[in-house]
């Protein structure tokens, strides 16, 4: 598929799966293949030039796909791991099957073989019996790691689940009051990592015409980034440019064609 794929112009490969990195397949050998080999495989093909995965697991995230960041340039500087909370007992309770040491020692690992790797994450908040301490564990984790964004939610009880048994005394108007802290947390440092990119220059996947300008086009960078920038030539569609980054919205970067 992804040879088929390269064929069509197609420059970046996702890899996707609910838990991705658990995936074993059989080669042409019918030997089995686990998802850093598969990686692997892919960035052998001539024309694939970027590939991501989403979303991971800790516990299946394997020594070959930590070393996959070393040994794989076309694999992206941007990783997409949910941790959920910072909380060692909500993660029992959640049955994450880690600890949140655990999690920082695997990332310390990851960010050994790629310096300056883009991180995020999912965060339930508010699961049944969540405490002041849990969340403030939770806060903690996410300013040491320096996710760069996130997917946060109030934990909503799903019948049928074990979850959904447990006792829950935390109001509403404390869940929502702790999800604005931690989406501000991470707002303000994904701020910081735009704004540290501005002046440096970018491979841009150039994706299509600017959204809001068209006569600019738009792309994105290796830890997903919009970036925007004047440009006519639509013949950069589907292509990588060197964009240099001039300045850092919200939401998007602002480029120049290098």
């Amino acid at each position: 598929e992804a040879v088929h794929l390269a064929d069509q112009g197609v420059r970046e490969i996702n890899l996707l799966g609910q838990n991705v990195n658990a995936y074993r397949g059989l080669n042409h050998e019918g030997k089995l293949v686990d998802l850093a080999l598969l990686i692997n495989f892919i960035a052998s093909i001539e024309g694939i030039d970027r590939i991501r995965f989403t979303t991971s697991h800790p516990v299946e995230f394997n020594q070959n796909l930590v070393t996959a960041f070393d040994q794989v340039p076309e694999l992206v500087s941007h990783l997409h791991l949910p941790v959920q909370s910072g909380s060692d007992r909500i993660l029992a309770a959640m049955k994450r099957g880690h600890t949140a040491l655990e999690y920082k020692s695997l990332i310390r690992k990851i960010k050994a073989k790629r310096p300056g790797i883009s991180l995020s994450s999912d965060f339930i908040i508010g699961f049944p019996g969540e405490t002041n301490a849990d969340f403030e564990d939770t806060m903690k984790l996410i300013i040491d790691i320096g996710f760069d964004t996130s997917f946060s939610f109030i934990y909503s009880a799903r019948p049928g689940t074990p979850a959904a048994e447990l006792k829950d005394e935390t109001s509403e108007q404390e869940k929502k009051h702790r999800l604005a802290s931690l989406q501000s947390q991470i707002v303000s440092q994904a701020r910081a990592i735009s704004e540290a990119m501005v002046g440096g220059t970018e491979s841009v996947l150039v994706t299509a015409v600017s959204k809001k300008d068209p006569g600019a086009l738009q792309g994105r960078t290796e830890n997903n980034r919009v970036v925007n920038f004047r440009s006519g030539d639509h013949s950069l569609i589907g292509k990588f440019a060197d964009i240099k980054i001039t300045e850092a919205l919200p939401n998007s970067l602002l480029g120049q064609l290098s």
